[in-house]
């Protein structure tokens, strides 16, 4: 399963993909505000340090806004994944764009039937938003499945993007799935390398390491 960083902050992507380098990276209109910066030229500097799609959000609400802004964004690094919401104008803005080979990722979805418009309509990466759904007690892992299964009984070649990630836990189970990607934020990222017999591990060895030490002087 590929990983990309869900965020617009460029010292988050620098410090994870200087680790393990990123598989792509997905942006939006309100990541960027958070990070108070321009949103062309965060782009731009996320192209030159991760090498895989990098997904850019237009603001336009209709197909031909949504076209226009997208083919902008295109034009900016071959990398550059164009987002569309799961709507009948997004789905309009889809097929134009990939026809014109312009990779899309559908966002917002939260139904496998959504999840069937959207691969129907060419999209490359389907967008289903897990946490949004536990939120409001349905299963968001439970739509991951559904939505596996759909595409691998007729063939769609549409990429399963798992968002809306809020724990190791999500991780772990859409990589159990099959999920193509899973984008997460930088502090669950950060945890998955964490484990409490790993620390202890460490500890152990410092200790007997300096008790070694110690032996050793007072030889």
């Amino acid at each position: 399963m590929k990983i990309f960083l869900d965020t617009a902050s460029v010292s988050e992507i620098k410090t994870a993909n200087d680790i393990i380098p990123l598989d792509g990276v997905t942006t939006n209109p309100t990541l960027i505000m958070k990070e108070g910066k321009d949103y062309v030229k965060t782009l731009k500097e996320i192209t030159k340090i991760v090498n895989g799609p990098i997904s850019a959000e237009p603001v336009s609400l209709d197909a031909e806004g949504m076209v226009k802004e997208g083919k902008e964004f295109a034009k900016l690094h071959k990398n550059i994944v164009i987002k569309v919401p799961m709507t009948p104008e997004g789905m309009k803005a889809c097929k134009v764009l990939s026809k014109d080979g312009i990779k899309v990722n559908t966002t917002l979805v939260f139904s496998a039937n959504q999840a069937l418009l959207a691969a129907k309509a060419g999209t490359y990466f389907v967008s289903p938003f897990l946490g949004r759904l536990d939120d409001i007690g349905e299963k968001g892992m439970d739509l991951v499945k559904e939505i596996k299964e759909i595409y691998d009984n007729y063939g769609f070649k549409t990429k399963i993007l798992a968002a809306s990630i809020r724990s190791t836990t999500h991780v772990k189970e859409a990589a159990l799935i099959g999920a193509d990607i899973a984008t997460i934020p930088f502090k669950v990222y950060e945890s998955m390398f964490n484990h409490a017999l790993t620390d202890k591990g460490i500890k152990q060895f410092l200790d007997d390491w300096d008790t070694l030490q110690k032996e050793l002087k007072n030889k």
